[in-house]
């Protein structure tokens, strides 16, 4: 199996930050760390999420972002980005959204990963970079990374790298996910077929299922911050 490259494993614990006149507590300012990590089924050591409705927990313990983005995202940033721009704990090239399904496994290190959901962008990306909408533009070009959750924990290092050791058959991509959550939300044949795949997070299930009841989520907490 072809081997997936970290370039950097990132952590940080939540800090106050000021967004929209009010006190924001947020994890998305991760920085590298260089020595190996214990992976807990909810965490890196050292890591930490403020909102744990939106991330962190059993389904989210990992959050994963293609390096591929990165020279797109400067551009649109007119600026540098450092690992972890995203607040995510892989910085991985070599693993895109298109390539990669709901339900694939991977060796970690000690740890043994599985893809459990794309990642859903929010509003803290607007609180680090000062773009009301950054988490909307994250979405709606599908370059949203995605996450683990933990199946086997253990140490990690950088250096170790991610090994697919299962392909999903049903084959369901991030991307097409994507796809069908933001885009195509008539779509209920692709609903249909999202739902078969066992691995897919509760979080999302629940949401496909309401939908197919006729009730759409609100996202607007999740994008702006605004109840």
């Amino acid at each position: 199996m072809r081997q997936v490259e970290i370039l950097s494993l990132n952590t940080g614990k939540p800090i106050e930050v000021q967004f929209n006149n009010k006190d924001v507590s947020t994890g998305i300012y991760k920085t590298p760390v260089d020595e190996e990590l214990f992976l807990s089924w909810v965490n890196f050591e050292g890591d930490g999420q403020a909102d744990l409705v939106h991330h962190g927990g059993r389904e989210k313990a990992v959050c994963v972002y293609p390096y591929e983005h990165y020279p797109f995202w400067e551009k649109q940033l007119q600026r540098t980005l450092e690992y972890g721009a995203f607040g995510e704990n892989l910085t991985v090239r070599g693993l895109l959204e298109e390539e990669v399904c709901i339900g694939d496994t991977f060796q970690l290190g000690e740890a043994i990963v599985q893809v459990s959901q794309p990642r859903q962008p929010c509003y803290k990306l607007s609180v680090r970079y000062g773009l009301p909408d950054m988490p909307l533009k994250v979405q709606e070009t599908g370059y949203t990374g995605f996450y683990f959750r933990v199946l086997k924990e253990g140490a990690v290092s950088r250096r170790d790298g991610l090994i697919r050791i299962f392909s999903h058959p049903k084959a369901i991509t991030v991307s097409y996910a994507n796809r069908i959550m933001h885009r195509e939300k008539d779509h209920i044949e692709g609903i249909k077929k999202i739902l078969e795949v066992e691995e897919l997070s509760v979080n999302w299930r629940r949401t496909f299922l309401k939908r197919l009841d006729g009730i759409e989520a609100d996202t607007t907490e999740r994008l702006t911050g605004n109840t």
